[in-house]
């Protein structure tokens, strides 16, 4: 078949960039000039013909213009994300009678390129979804992405910015993030790629542009495929998609979800799922959105591979709790472009549960792409947990014990987990200073565990409390190496804003068993975030089980850590060195929100947000963040890889949510 001009273009532009990389990058001249410079007229010829100008083409100069700083802008069209399943029958669900897109779901940085009159007037990364920052500078060293265009009216696209893995594989032992280690995935070094101050280096990183919506542009069609169909003309290279004439048997959407991950691979196009989308506009609009995605697609997840290796040791590392945690050691594999050998067992229990021991060939996988995780023991058989568990604890000696926790349910087994009892644990005594220096403690930006274990060594930290005079040890902390004025300035300046907390974090700071966020939060609800209300309760035993979730483990808790005197002399010494501050105002109440007064609690992971993200959307609809599920239970948030929780939810009558079923009950408020 004979090559449009278009094609031709875009084949000159991608084989001259490659002789321009030798030449000035690799000091290699592969071509003459008389062969170079007889492409480069073609090129021009070419460009004058179609109107198009690719912003990466030779033609467009060599200079890469650098800014100071990355600009906000703030997107007129949400940029949301999708809901996300890795459940086929749920696909043909959403489907339903309607014509869908199945698109490939590109691993990268999402880009919105805006033109007018045919000239591209902005680029910028998707940010928030409302807000992103401008990297119009970096456009020109994108590969896809036109400068010019024939088409003079207004053009809002969005698609993918990414690195194709043939590329990465090269470009990782090249380039380091910004902790100085090499990067793990492709999609990290093509955003941070995109967002570089200097054009010329983003040019350097063999980015590549795919769009997948068209926003603005094309009013006359009424579909997304029509919009995508006329992206070729204007020199852009459109997302693979498959679109449908009739609903689809399971069987046919699982064909056309291999189909597309085969295209993938054999295209060198890097993915983490299909994107499956009604294609009628007025539909999709109709469809409507909630606060973090729209409604009119869902985005497919694929299961994480696992991989096999073999397991070579379990290491044990004692907490501050002086429970001591069993890590996997194994031969290295990689994984989304990341080295992995070691992943956390949890506790005894799963170690018994898998039955592990050294030189077993076991399957890992990084759970949603990123925590590593022992699945299965290949190897199993001869288990003998006196090989694997220490009978000392690795930091201080003293013996070890097995501790087992009282089940959830009669006839189960609790827990077992392994401890250290000794308090003078150098690694415990370690890891309080780490606690209660944390960002959902005293927040003291800065104190990494390094120089808190140093500090600890030359005896000038023995309480938590001796933090805030370390500037008596100014000189001396000044003569460490590695250190001077400035590390120390920016150490006690740290330490100085600290003194300014809250009700919460200074709870949370004190490390009483099982008081972290959540449970201070409801604390600071309950005796309105006063210290003198809160110790007066203490003092006049109160009981806590009146308290949301607050059970009799907790209520025990917080009694018996204020009955140990060394305790009671930290809270009450430090409020000599800190100010707590009370809120400003109570948060309101949203008015007509169907969760004012109820507790709802999270499991799994509910995109984009963090668990504390969710936490404090439950807050602002008026309703407690629960941390655990009980009778006092009105619903039940169910994201992605939920946990136990479903199950004991299930069981007690808990209403169960899907994310979406929750975000749009919060939109009808």
């Amino acid at each position: 078949m004979a090559q449009t001009a278009l094609e031709r273009l875009q084949e000159l532009v991608i084989r001259m960039n490659g002789y321009r990389d030798s030449y000035y990058n690799k000091n290699v001249s592969e071509v003459s000039d008389e062969v170079y410079d007889r492409l480069f007229d073609e090129l021009v010829a070419l460009e004058t013909e179609t109107c198009v100008y690719l912003a990466n083409s030779p033609t467009q100069g060599v200079g890469y213009p650098p800014v100071s700083k990355l600009e906000k802008t703030v997107h007129k069209r949400q940029l949301l994300s999708l809901e996300k399943t890795k459940n086929v029958d749920e696909l043909i669900t959403f489907m339903g009678r309607k014509q869908i897109l199945l698109m490939l779901k590109l691993d990268g940085l999402t880009l919105k390129l805006t033109y007018q009159d045919g000239i591209l007037i902005e680029a910028a990364t998707r940010g928030d979804g409302d807000t992103g920052e401008i990297v119009t500078h970096n456009a020109s060293g994108i590969s896809g992405i036109p400068a010019g265009l024939p088409c003079k009216d207004r053009l809002v696209i969005t698609g993918e910015a990414f690195i194709r893995p043939s590329d990465f594989a090269e470009l990782k032992e090249r380039y380091l993030d910004s902790n100085g280690k090499k990067y793990g995935a492709g999609r990290n070094l093509a955003a941070g790629s995109v967002r570089l101050l200097k054009g010329l280096e983003c040019a350097k990183r063999k980015v590549t542009f795919m769009p997948f919506a068209v926003l603005e542009g094309f009013p006359e069609l009424k579909t997304k495929a029509a919009k995508l169909r006329k992206l070729p003309e204007l020199g852009f290279t459109p997302c693979k998609f498959f679109l449908t004439n009739r609903p689809l048997t399971r069987m046919e959407m699982e064909n056309g979800i291999q189909q597309l991950k085969s295209y993938a691979k054999e295209n060198d196009i890097p993915i983490d799922g299909i994107v499956l989308t009604y294609n009628d506009i007025v539909f999709s609009e109709f469809c409507g959105k909630t606060r973090h995605h729209y409604k009119d697609g869902v985005a497919f997840k694929f299961e994480d591979e696992a991989f096999e290796t073999v397991l070579r040791k379990i290491e044990w590392n004692p907490t501050r709790s002086g429970e001591i945690v069993p890590v996997a050691i194994f031969d290295s594999v990689e994984i989304d472009g990341c080295d992995v050998s070691r992943a956390t067992l949890h506790n005894v229990s799963h170690v018994e549960k898998l039955e592990l021991m050294p030189g077993c060939r076991i399957l890992v996988t990084k759970r949603n792409q990123i925590i590593p995780k022992v699945e299965e023991n290949l190897d199993r058989g001869g288990f003998d947990l006196s090989r694997v568990a220490p009978a000392v604890c690795p930091c201080c000696g003293e013996p070890t014990r097995i501790h087992e926790s009282k089940p959830d349910k009669e006839g189960e087994q609790g827990t077992r987990t392994l401890r250290c009892d000794n308090w003078n644990c150098s690694m415990q005594k370690l890891m309080k200073f780490v606690h209660f220096a944390g960002k959902k403690a005293m927040n003291i930006e800065g104190v990494s565990e390094a120089t808190l274990e140093t500090f600890i060594g030359k005896g000038w930290l023995k309480s938590v409390l001796d933090i805030y005079s370390l500037d008596q040890h100014r000189e001396e902390i000044i003569a460490l190496e590695g250190w001077g004025e400035k590390s120390w300035k920016n150490l006690w300046d740290s330490i100085q804003k600290s003194r300014n907390t809250t009700f919460e974090r200074y709870l949370v700071a004190m490390d009483i068993p099982m008081i972290g966020n959540y449970a201070s939060s409801i604390l600071a609800e309950a005796f309105d975030s006063s210290m003198d209300k809160f110790i007066g309760a203490v003092d006049n035993m109160y009981d806590f089980t009146f308290l949301p979730d607050f059970g009799d483990t907790l209520h025990n808790n917080i009694h018996e850590w204020f009955f140990d005197e060394e305790n009671r002399y930290i809270w009450d010494t430090l409020q000599t060195m800190v100010k707590v501050r009370k809120p400003s105002a109570k948060q309101q109440v949203v008015r007509g929100s169907p969760f004012a007064g109820l507790t709802i609690v999270v499991t799994g992971k509910v995109e984009p947000y963090t668990r504390e993200g969710i936490h404090e959307v439950i807050r602002s609809l008026g309703a407690k963040a629960g941390s655990s599920i009980s009778g006092k239970t009105n619903y039940l948030i169910c994201g992605e890889n939920a946990g136990s929780k479903l199950e004991k939810a299930k069981s007690l009558g808990v209403k169960v949510l899907t994310p979406t079923e929750f975000f749009k009950m919060a939109e009808a408020a």
